[in-house]
């Protein structure tokens, strides 16, 4: 990482937790709020590069600390929140990022155990992370949430996967409203089409056949034909958003959605 650890420092002595950050808009997420200031704590099941992401961020004189856990489960949100508060004591951010579609292809086509692996992972991680970390939030009396939502809400050949989706952004009005009160707010920040280079952790490791490439080509031609700015995102345009929300500057804003979508929504 060439980069030093200066600029705005709005998250000056505040512990972010953020998942799914050992690639992608979770590693650009986690590498933001560290430059700004913050002590992040990096979740990801991919112990290896998230030790390597931590690493980085320390090299550059930023502060990280590097955790492995499976978020499908609730043990393992328990385990990395209980983690978190032994070596940090407070958790003031919690950005939860871990989900993806990992078949794209017809709904009709989907097998009931894929169809099920779909909703475990772009479900279940956010839903366990949130019940985690909102007591210690509300213990506090502070914190702010942001969920990674999608604008697959709106589209084809995701199914399940945007069905998962479309919980994360229910998830996030309703806890929203439930935690006004406690001082905790919540948003949801969701992508459209990201270029986030070569993954480091593929979502699907079984060859697909010329028929799944084909349906790949035709979503990502969906999705780009209705995009306004006729373009990609990268995922530090998505890390900025996220940042906005978990910053004290977006204080007055809880329950909402924002699409980092080129205009589109979902």
């Amino acid at each position: 990482m060439r980069e030093r650890m200066v600029g705005d420092r709005r998250f000056e002595n505040k512990v972010a937790l953020v998942t799914g950050s050992a690639q992608g808009i979770g590693r650009a997420t986690a590498v933001r709020l560290a430059r700004e200031g913050a002590r992040v704590f990096i979740v990801d099941r991919a112990a290896d590069v998230n030790a390597e992401v931590a690493a980085e961020i320390e090299a550059a004189g930023g502060s990280a600390l590097a955790f492995a856990a499976d978020l499908e489960t609730h043990a393992g949100a328990e385990a990395m929140v209980e983690a978190a508060l032994r070596a940090c004591g407070r958790i003031d951010v919690a950005v939860h990022n871990v989900g993806g579609t990992i078949w794209s292809k017809p709904f009709w086509t989907y097998e009931p155990e894929e169809m099920e692996k779909e909703i475990r992972r772009s479900l279940w991680p956010t839903l366990w992370s949130c019940r985690a970390v909102i007591p210690v939030m509300m213990r506090q009396k502070s914190g702010s949430i942001v969920n990674v939502g999608s604008n697959a809400t709106r589209g084809i050949y995701r199914v399940p996967y945007s069905a998962a989706k479309g919980g994360v952004h229910a998830m996030t009005t309703c806890m929203a409203l439930e935690l006004a009160e406690h001082g905790i707010r919540v948003n949801a920040v969701s992508p459209g089409a990201i270029d986030n280079g070569v993954r480091a952790i593929p979502r699907n490791t079984a060859p697909l056949s010329d028929q799944e490439k084909a349906w790949g080509r035709q979503m990502y031609e969906d999705i780009l034909s209705g995009t306004p700015l006729h373009r990609m995102g990268t995922k530090e345009e998505v890390a900025a958003t996220i940042c906005f929300f978990a910053s004290d500057e977006a204080g007055y804003i809880t329950g909402q959605t924002c699409f980092v979508a080129g205009g589109t929504v979902g």
